[in-house]
């Protein structure tokens, strides 16, 4: 848990662990393999994926919206090689403005 949040704290300074350890809560089974632990931005269907899954289904954000938070998470990891899924999710959600609502 530790290492996530070190990584999340990277990006947002204050970001809170209680928010940090939902996101990895909701991840599971995704962040035990070091692949899917990693988001590839290069990768439409990933992103897609992260779209629906996380943008549309957990908080109902759909479209444009959903695709220029994902678009500027990536922008602001872009000197990550690479890049952390649950620290991706966390920067989508503060991009969105959901952060509370996990």
């Amino acid at each position: 848990m530790a290492d996530y949040l070190a990584d999340v704290l990277k990006y947002d300074g204050g970001a809170d662990e209680a928010i940090v350890n939902k996101i990895v809560r909701h991840l599971g089974i995704a962040l035990r393999n070091k692949d899917s632990s990693l988001v590839s931005v290069t990768d439409p269907k990933e992103l897609e994926r992260i779209k629906q899954n996380w943008c549309e289904k957990k908080f109902g954000v759909e479209g444009a919206a959903a695709d220029a938070a994902i678009a500027a998470t990536a922008k602001t990891m872009a000197a990550d090689r690479s890049k952390s899924r649950v620290t991706f999710y966390y920067l989508v959600a503060k991009e969105l403005g959901k952060l509370q609502a996990l």
